[in-house]
């Protein structure tokens, strides 16, 4: 009996020892079975980067021609040629317009022959006045004829005089029949053709116009609340500034240099405008075309930076997530002092070559397990636009 008792004990302690064996097994084995079916959230990534962040000013600008002459005639006559195309590009000098210049011709060698004539007779005046002075010194003329003589040589020295003008203003009016260009630039459309004849004072267009393209100017404006940074930047030296296409604005059209903002704000719109020359080697820049500019008024050194879509909205404030070595994320909240060209300068929160998500953040919470794709920062910040932050 007491035998039969021991051995159903035994028998049941055994039963015991295999359920609770069992059951631990059963524990590891879903703990194991949660571990694999947990799954990784795909992302991309990337590694905040430390470097030199211009500070632009973005502002909208219309190019405009340094200067622009209108070609017209100073002296009536038929336009017999203009030798130079239009759209051509000439220089200072280079003949623009002729007007037929016969008569100019002729009205100078008219003048040059009366002062040949005038002075012939202020030659043969001056001889005789030394004869009656000669004369007068021994009495044998009156003083009154030496005064008389005296006289009519004033009047040939004058005539002499005026034929002078008249050769000055003849020479002057035959050189205008020739229109040579006042500065180097580019030739419009024909306004006058050839064979017209041209009136000074009833001339209301030009023969054509030329605008100086090289140098060319930009006129663009600022809020009035960033004429402060500008003035910072003018008195620190030259201050760059990039012209780009408006309908495409990574397409840069030229680099130039701020001369000077406008001497009142206005008051319509809050706004300054501001001037900037550029050298416009390749002709990019156009008069009339409308531009997007940036002014370069500083430069931010060892900013740690990072792609502005790296940066999320949430009801705190703005964070991002950081990959843990351990492949979790935590969420870090971050402070962006400026934002630019797709990049963002995080000013709090961040230190250099810390990795951030960049794609895939709805699916993320702290603590999830992600299996991040690294990808360069530059190609990410390439993927969105920037704008001042």
């Amino acid at each position: 009996m007491n035998w039969r008792r021991i051995g159903f004990v035994g028998l049941m302690m055994a039963a015991g020892v295999l359920a609770g064996w069992h059951t631990l097994a059963r524990s590891g084995n879903a703990r194991a079975a949660e571990a694999v079916a947990q799954p990784r959230i795909p992302v991309t990534a990337t590694t905040t980067r430390m470097r030199d962040v211009p500070v632009y000013l973005d502002g909208l600008g219309t190019v405009q021609a340094y200067n622009i002459d209108e070609i017209k005639a100073q002296v009536n006559g038929i336009l017999i040629a203009v030798p130079v195309r239009e759209g051509q590009e000439v220089h200072k000098g280079d003949v623009i317009a002729e007007i037929d210049p016969t008569p100019y011709k002729a009205a100078l060698d008219q003048a040059i022959a009366q002062r040949a004539e005038d002075t012939a007779q202020l030659l043969s005046a001056r001889l005789d006045l030394r004869r009656f002075q000669d004369l007068a010194k021994r009495s044998f003329a009156p003083i009154q004829q030496v005064d008389d003589q005296q006289a009519t040589v004033d009047k040939f020295a004058a005539a002499v005089q005026l034929d002078n003008a008249a050769i000055v203003t003849a020479q002057f009016n035959l050189n205008n029949c020739t229109i040579r260009a006042p500065i180097d630039g580019r030739v419009s459309l024909y306004q006058t053709d050839i064979g017209n004849l041209i009136e000074v004072g009833s001339q209301t267009s030009g023969i054509v116009s030329l605008t100086q393209d090289k140098p060319i100017a930009v006129v663009f404006t600022l809020p009035e609340s960033e004429l402060g940074q500008v003035q910072t930047a003018l008195a620190h030296g030259k201050v760059p500034v990039l012209a780009a296409n408006s309908q495409d604005a990574s397409k840069l059209l030229g680099t130039g240099t701020l001369l000077t903002p406008d001497n009142t704000i206005s008051t319509a719109s809050g706004t300054i405008s501001l001037k900037a020359a550029f050298d416009n080697p390749r002709d990019h820049l156009w008069p009339g075309q409308f531009v997007d500019t940036r002014v370069q008024v500083t430069t931010l050194h060892d900013a740690v930076t990072l792609p502005t879509v790296a940066v999320q909205h949430g009801p705190d404030g703005l964070f991002v997530y950081v990959v843990q070595p351990d492949q979790t994320v935590a969420q870090q909240a971050v402070q962006v002092g400026y934002q630019d060209d797709g990049f963002s300068v995080v000013t709090k929160g961040l230190s250099a070559n810390q990795t951030v998500v960049l794609s895939g953040q709805s699916r993320l919470a702290p603590g999830t397990h992600v299996a991040a794709t690294m990808q360069p920062a530059t190609l990410a910040a390439g993927s969105s636009g920037g704008s001042p932050g």
